[in-house]
């Protein structure tokens, strides 16, 4: 009998986990699963719960919860021997992963899809010790991020990351940054740097429009200068998927990036707070097994 693990967060999507959990059990079940079903309670635990899956060699995990949740996940299957396919019902803010894989933002829809999914091997990203499946961010709009409460998430959903973001920009800080990548180095001082795995980031689905799941590189923006009229412009470009066009943004496409600021910043990892520079990013190239829409050409 092949074996399930269901790891799910009972407060994501405004606490309507447990509105879909019997549909996401019952239909692994259907699919011929014997389901395993945890629930997590606090910040590591979907980590833990995929790591043990990989140990204990489970054919399928699926994830229910936000970006958050998923990133978590995904950092429990991240380099182990076992690597059990993978899939997530999206119950997040933005759900950045899910729009990248092509699954439906609607969680029903998401659930009966699990039954027709094909297999995509897609590419994850290593800074330290941590993994991400999106971006990493690094900035004073960065860390503004950390300042939206769960009750902003609840009742504006991303565009309280916004407004977040346009309080920092006011401020006019700039960071000075030395970044060494495949291609060269670029040193001078930035507003905002951002490494993107996919196509979409904080739910913009064309910042990275080239960006492919699985092509093992890294899209690296380095916004110059945002002072308020250029960052209009630039979240104009970014709407229409230019803002490798803009002349305020340096773009780099690389396997590999190393990071250093004039003083320590903590960068924002697929919504949360990651490390502080100094630090190294790698692509894992192909390293998740991951269950997507046959309907949708991911990309």
């Amino acid at each position: 009998m092949k074996k399930a693990m269901f790891i799910l967060n009972p407060s994501a999507g405004k606490e309507k986990a447990a509105d879909h959990r019997l549909d996401v059990q019952f239909t692994l079940e259907q699919m011929g699963y014997t389901v395993d079903t945890r629930e997590t309670e606090k910040k590591g635990d979907a980590t833990h719960f995929a790591k043990e899956a990989c140990e204990q060699k489970y054919d399928f995990v699926v994830a229910m919860g936000g970006d958050g949740t998923i990133n978590e996940a995904v950092s429990g299957l991240a380099e182990q021997e076992h690597q059990p396919l993978f899939s997530l019902i999206p119950l997040g803010t933005v759900n950045d992963f899910a729009r990248a894989l092509g699954i439906s933002l609607d969680p029903a829809e998401a659930i009966e899809a699990l039954k027709t999914g094909s297999e995509k091997w897609v590419d994850i990203a290593k800074v330290g010790n941590q993994y991400f499946m999106n971006i990493l961010a690094i900035g004073q709009i960065a860390e503004s991020t950390y300042e939206v409460t769960p009750e902003q998430k609840t009742k504006l959903g991303a565009f309280a990351y916004f407004i977040e973001g346009l309080k920092a920009i006011t401020e006019d800080a700039e960071t000075y940054f030395e970044i060494e990548h495949d291609h060269g180095e670029w040193k001078g001082d930035a507003k905002l740097v951002l490494v993107a795995l996919t196509n979409s980031v904080g739910g913009f689905e064309k910042l990275a429009p080239e960006a492919l799941t699985d092509d093992g590189l890294l899209h690296l923006y380095i916004v110059k200068n945002a002072a308020l009229p250029a960052f209009i412009r630039i979240a104009g470009a970014l709407l229409i998927g230019k803002l490798e066009k803009d002349p305020a943004v340096e773009v780099v496409h690389t396997t590999k990036v190393s990071i250093n600021t004039s003083n320590p910043l903590s960068c924002n990892i697929d919504g949360d707070e990651g490390c502080a520079t100094p630090f190294k990013i790698e692509v894992i190239p192909r390293h998740i097994r991951a269950l997507v829409p046959p309907e949708i050409e991911v990309k």
